[in-house]
């Protein structure tokens, strides 16, 4: 008996880990603004760039964490915006491009970041398209997963942060290397 208690607890997270998303699903925005039409729900936008050190770490620390990737994919049309790119974009019926006009930064990062540029910079988005917030700088898996908790509803028009963490309890288990 003991053994399959024990066999159960080695082999049932493993179920549960495999059953979560491992990987974001990452969309153009434009894509995410035609799917907040039919189905609205936030959109949570990365903004990075290719020779950022801090986004590739928050890709490779954060968006790789099932718990995160689970909360994205679930909660959140998740957009990854290479913030120097010289592609032109539609959003919201306006074009954005890339013309030089304010040096290697897209016209869209600038607006969405409200010209304070800075990378990793991920901006949330109600579900109307509309910015809530941009909010700069790397965080941990665990820092991050409230933030994503308290953007993917209403609670931010309601709560201040301070409050919704004082309840939130969250599912990001980090491991510490000694």
């Amino acid at each position: 008996m003991k053994r399959v208690i024990f066999i159960l607890l080695v082999i049932f997270p493993s179920f549960m880990l495999t059953a979560q998303n491992t990987s974001v699903k990452w969309y153009t925005i434009e894509e995410a603004e035609k799917l907040i039409r039919d189905n609205p729900r936030p959109i949570f936008i990365d903004t990075y760039t290719d020779w950022c050190g801090w986004c590739k770490k928050l890709d490779s620390d954060v968006f790789s964490n099932p718990v995160i990737a689970n909360i994205l994919n679930e909660k959140y049309y998740a957009v990854k915006f290479d913030a120097e790119s010289r592609k032109s974009v539609v959003f919201q019926g306006k074009t954005y491009k890339n013309d030089g006009t304010i040096g290697r930064t897209h016209q869209l990062a600038y607006a969405l970041l409200k010209g304070k540029m800075s990378y990793p910079t991920v901006v949330f988005l109600n579900n109307k398209a509309e910015v809530i917030t941009p909010l700069p700088g790397f965080r941990s898996a665990k820092e991050f997963e409230p933030i994503l908790e308290f953007f993917s509803g209403t609670d931010w028009e309601t709560k201040t942060y301070e409050d919704f963490t004082k309840t939130f309890t969250g599912k990001v288990v980090e491991v510490v290397v000694e």
